[in-house]
């Protein structure tokens, strides 16, 4: 989801935990309301979900043993960051994931919780914090089985910060979702000339293209974190049909799978951990589908 999470490193004498561009939450506060217009601002992000939650779905699918039938994702906690008003988060409550939305203005928050509000199977599900990623590390370290960050990296100040905050939250093995915007000449003229400026697909504004990322220097940070990156894949909006599919080229929009380090972070009991040689194995099976 667009959101607005920049981070700085922690200073002496500091009180704030994480900063948040004030400019930009009151930009995305005048959209609040407009999350569940599908003919709105958002309806390139209402669309996107025809590919990123079969993405999400299949991907943890074929990692596992367990399937529910109805309920594929039961059992997994999942962490949606900048959860926006819920778009992504609701999809994957359905699924049957325990999810925690978080965003850190508050509107979007009462939006999502306004509309999760109408489906009680919903309103178990899925919990919502007007939060930073930051500001929830020391209560969640090693919490969630999956980390979404959907239309969110190409917010955030400081991205490695950002990515050793997920893997703080995340379980041994646990699975960090992105989506974002190359960074590349096309993407600029296509992602801000055109989409914001001529066509009005996302508000005017919404993108900076010096905080895009390229998929090699996403790759880079998250190896150097204690990622391993499994899948990338290419991703194309049709602005005539309102339409998502899967291409090639990732010059434009990408998704990523990305897997935590199986040893876990503080000293493990004899059963908790597998022999390094099946870790190994179980990295090369662990593949993705779709």
């Amino acid at each position: 989801q667009l959101s607005l999470f920049r981070f700085t490193v922690k200073r002496p004498f500091s009180t704030s935990h994480s900063s948040v561009d004030s400019e930009e939450i009151k930009k995305f506060q005048l959209l609040a309301h407009k999350w569940w217009d599908e003919e709105g601002e958002y309806a390139a992000l209402h669309s996107m979900n025809d590919i990123r939650v079969p993405f999400i779905r299949d991907t943890l699918l074929s990692m596992s043993s367990n399937y529910h039938l109805g309920n594929p994702l039961s059992g997994i906690k999942i962490l949606d960051v900048g959860c926006g008003g819920g778009l992504l988060s609701e999809p994957l409550g359905r699924l049957g994931a325990s999810v925690t939305g978080i965003d850190p203005v508050e509107d979007n928050i009462r939006t999502a919780d306004r509309h999760k509000s109408f489906d009680p199977v919903l309103a178990e599900r899925i919990q919502y914090k007007s939060s930073s990623l930051e500001e929830i590390v020391e209560e969640s370290m090693e919490t969630f089985d999956v980390i979404v960050a959907s239309e969110v990296v190409e917010h955030v100040a400081d991205l490695e910060m950002f990515i050793k905050c997920c893997s703080q939250v995340l379980k041994p093995e646990g699975s960090l979702f992105i989506t974002t915007i190359n960074k590349t000449q096309l993407s600029y003229v296509l992602g801000i000339v055109v989409a914001e400026k001529i066509m009005g697909i996302v508000p005017e504004g919404t993108h900076e293209w010096e905080k895009f990322v390229s998929p090699e220097e996403l790759e880079r940070l998250l190896e150097s974190n204690g990622f391993s990156v499994r899948s990338v894949k290419g991703m194309l909006y049709n602005p005539l049909s309102g339409c998502w599919s899967w291409v090639q080229s990732r010059s434009l929009n990408y998704a990523l799978h990305a897997v935590r380090a199986g040893a876990p972070r503080y000293a493990p009991h004899a059963t908790d951990t597998l022999p390094e040689t099946d870790v190994q194995q179980h990295s090369a099976t662990a593949g993705t589908a779709g």
